[in-house]
């Protein structure tokens, strides 16, 4: 049996990639790995959004690197720490809960548990001044020397007394 030129092409182009591919490695690397990863990293060009997200050129090269990477063997961690090297730990999107950074982790909670104590303050402050007064004075009574001008002054300004 005779092969043609185009089965024998085909042929050599799958014993090149087998023997292209360092030992070890897969060669697939799931699109959802690349995009967790992606996800998680900041993009150099547009400071406000994943590698991911961007539309930018930089961020297609970082996908594809994380890809490479990936189909290289290594693993989300060696990923992320290169990364890290790289540019630094400003990179990540979301700070690691270490160190210094253990304070943008844990500001958040002290500061709403302070707001909710004051809260608590001044409703119980509230509470117990209306406890304080004495039944029945609720709102005290006014002065009558002050509703007579009171009363002297809206006849001044309506041109007289009302019935």
């Amino acid at each position: 049996m005779r092969r043609g030129p185009v089965a024998w092409l085909i042929a050599g182009g799958a014993m090149f990639l087998l023997l292209a591919l360092p030992p070890g490695t897969t060669g697939a690397v799931s699109e959802e790995e690349v995009e967790h990863i992606a996800t998680q990293l900041r993009c150099p060009v547009c400071q406000n959004l994943s590698v991911a997200d961007s539309p930018s050129e930089m961020a297609k090269e970082m996908r594809g690197l994380i890809r490479e990477r990936l189909e290289q063997g290594e693993s989300r961690e060696e990923v992320m720490t290169y990364f890290v090297t790289k540019y630094g730990e400003w990179i990540l999107l979301s700070p690691r809960a270490s160190g210094f950074n253990l304070l943008v982790w844990l500001l958040p909670f002290a500061a709403v548990l302070a707001g909710a104590a004051g809260i608590f303050a001044v409703v119980r402050r509230w509470t117990v001044r209306a406890r304080a007064r004495p039944a029945g004075t609720a709102h005290p009574s006014p002065d009558p020397a002050y509703l007579e001008r009171v009363r002297r002054e809206l006849e001044a300004t309506e041109g007289g007394p009302r019935a």
